[in-house]
């Protein structure tokens, strides 16, 4: 497979060296073909060597006697690592340009707002693990009003997701705000907060789609959130960001009529998510909505696609990706506050993969079913599982 990195559209792009984009592009090339060519290798290999096993542990177990699956799992963890350091350098240097870039614009754009907590304490979490391998994390910062690991989690997505994500990094909120509009014609969303929103590029994606509305994004971390803001000032977008707890929202009762989430919920403790859920609850205004993008959970993959998202949980310093898998989304939505007759799930094809909004609609016309057929990395085609309840 040929894949290119992604060149970014904004305000804060790094100028790499000859050499450093030569070496992008064959980490996004060999990301490529470790995702897809050698992946359906260890496909083909379970379907020789495969006894029957019901569960995504018991499929690890018997792929780990495989020689093919230790070289997947080293190309691919090598392949994760070698993104870090084909971005890291040229961000290093460049630290003090877009620092430059991000007051420029808070200065010239003063679209949006930052407000940032440092008494704020970090989740173990999120500081005791580098994150898919990502050094420092999502929190660490280098110096004062530092915006460098938001950089980074920029460039590594441009590199290792070859253009999936789409143009702005954004397909996933593109898709599902999208998506609600579909599922949902008469809801109009006047206030919006996304959780965990990082450098809040699914988050820009709500205000495209609901260019009336007023848009929130909290994480916990302040690089990201600090680089966030620029490039959405410098895209001529209006966010809020804050440093905040998803577990514990800063926000009034009713205060929100959507509440999203994008790939968050599998970074949360087990014991944690369930507080992510009653807080959506406590902060949506009745009729409101709580969406999140997520993991498909187990009971809805066959063994083996099952165990092929989990890898991340034993190979790629994703801890919580596993326990997040084995819960029941209906049953915790009910646990949290939500009606039972309220919850809905949907696998929702790609609006970036499908290629423009004909495609799109015929894609969705064809089901949204939640089945191994339809969801998860090996699915033909991109698309990505969800779930939701109204409040």
């Amino acid at each position: 497979m040929t894949a290119t990195p992604l060149e970014l559209r904004h305000a804060l792009r790094v100028p790499f060296t000859r050499d450093e984009r030569a070496r992008r592009n064959f980490t996004s090339g060999l990301r490529g073909y470790v995702l897809n060519d050698v992946a359906q290798g260890l496909r083909r290999v379970y379907a020789r060597v495969g006894a029957g096993e019901t569960t995504p542990a018991q499929v690890h177990t018997r792929l780990r006697r495989e020689e093919y699956f230790r070289f997947y799992s080293a190309l691919r963890v090598a392949s994760q690592d070698m993104v870090y350091q084909t971005v890291r350098p040229a961000i290093e240097r460049a630290a003090p340009r877009l620092q430059a870039v991000a007051g420029t614009l808070g200065r010239e754009h003063p679209l949006g707002s930052l407000e940032l907590d440092p008494r704020l304490p970090v989740p173990r979490s999120v500081s005791a693990i580098d994150i898919h391998l990502m050094p420092g994390s999502y929190h660490t910062e280098h110096r004062p009003d530092d915006l460098t690991a938001g950089a980074v989690y920029d460039n590594r997505l441009a590199v290792s997701s070859f253009g999936l994500m789409g143009g702005n990094l954004d397909d996933i909120g593109q898709t599902m705000a999208r998506f609600v509009q579909r599922r949902f014609p008469d809801f109009a969303p006047l206030r919006i907060l996304d959780l965990g929103c990082t450098i809040a590029h699914n988050t820009g994606a709500w205000k495209d789609n609901f260019p009336g509305a007023e848009v929130h994004g909290v994480d916990v971390a302040a690089p990201v959130l600090r680089y966030g803001l620029a490039r959405a000032r410098s895209q001529g977008r209006a966010l809020h960001l804050h440093q905040m707890n998803a577990e514990s929202l800063a926000f009034p009762d009713a205060s929100f009529d959507l509440v999203f989430s994008s790939m968050f919920l599998h970074e949360v403790p087990r014991a944690g998510i369930g507080r992510v859920l009653a807080e959506a609850h406590r902060v949506l205004r009745p009729g409101g909505l709580m969406l999140h993008m997520e993991l498909p959970p187990n009971r809805s993959l066959a063994p083996y696609d099952a165990f092929y998202l989990d890898w991340d949980g034993w190979y790629n310093h994703e801890p919580f990706y596993r326990p997040y898998r084995a819960l029941d989304p209906r049953a915790i939505c009910a646990r949290t506050g939500f009606a039972a007759d309220g919850f809905f799930e949907a696998a929702v094809p790609s609006w970036e993969g499908a290629g423009g909004e004909s495609a799109w609609l015929a894609a969705l016309s064809r089901g949204t079913q939640v089945d191994s057929a339809h969801t998860g990395r090996l699915a033909s085609g991109v698309n990505w599982y969800c779930f939701g309840a109204r409040r």
